[in-house]
């Protein structure tokens, strides 16, 4: 019997539907920033370094407390009048987004820790709703948390830089994925791009580990 054109058609559209059933669904996927290197054949990419720093209810966090975990960091002070208040609201966002998810952390290091005690952090803290074991707020030694910003996320942490505040610190959000590795960058003071930082939360929880 001969096809027609119509009949061939029709044949070929169960196979067409087969093929696209089969695919993958597209998973979007975010960056590894930094420098990495290759170790005995295996990729070693960029982390967080080791840290050991104060919450503001007196609690030590440290690596331990963010293994496994996707979290948010950022650098501020309690005195700071300029962006340090946008960049604290647009994180009561953040922290809102994923209240009741406990694989989600804000960590907040302070480039003034000889002011920023545990007692200054605690009524800072408040002032913007930050919950206990989501959202910390870190004091600690001063070395250790430039270094930090310095070495590991990869922005400013400055002191008497000329400004009437004393302090220059980065304006960025850092997204931290489970294996403590950098994955985005995201302007605190900038509503769209905190919009972007929920989103990429989300495909970082999609990842397989």
């Amino acid at each position: 019997m001969k096809l027609t054109p119509k009949i061939k058609h029709l044949l070929f559209l169960p196979c067409v539907f087969l093929i696209n059933c089969t695919q993958q669904p597209f998973q979007p996927s975010l960056p590894i920033l930094g420098e990495k290197k290759v170790v005995s054949g295996d990729t070693v990419y960029h982390h967080i370094g080791n840290f050991k720093l104060l919450n503001q209810r007196g609690d030590t966090i440290s690596n331990a407390s963010t293994k496994g975990k996707i979290y948010v960091a950022n650098f501020f002070f309690a005195t700071c009048q300029s962006i340090c208040p946008q960049m604290s609201s647009n994180l009561t966002r953040v922290q809102k987004q994923y209240l009741y998810n406990d694989t989600i952390l804000i960590l907040s290091h302070s480039v003034n820790p000889l002011h920023d005690t545990v007692e200054v952090l605690e009524r800072y803290a408040a002032s913007y709703g930050a919950i206990k074991n989501k959202w910390h707020l870190l004091t600690g030694s001063k070395q250790l948390i430039y270094d930090l910003a310095k070495n590991s996320y990869l922005v400013n942490a400055l002191e008497d830089d000329g400004t009437p505040e004393g302090f220059l610190h980065s304006q960025l959000f850092l997204l931290v994925d489970t294996k403590a590795r950098l994955r985005g960058m995201y302007e605190g003071t900038d509503s769209l791009s905190v919009n972007q930082l929920v989103n990429d939360i989300q495909i970082l929880r999609q990842e397989k580990p």
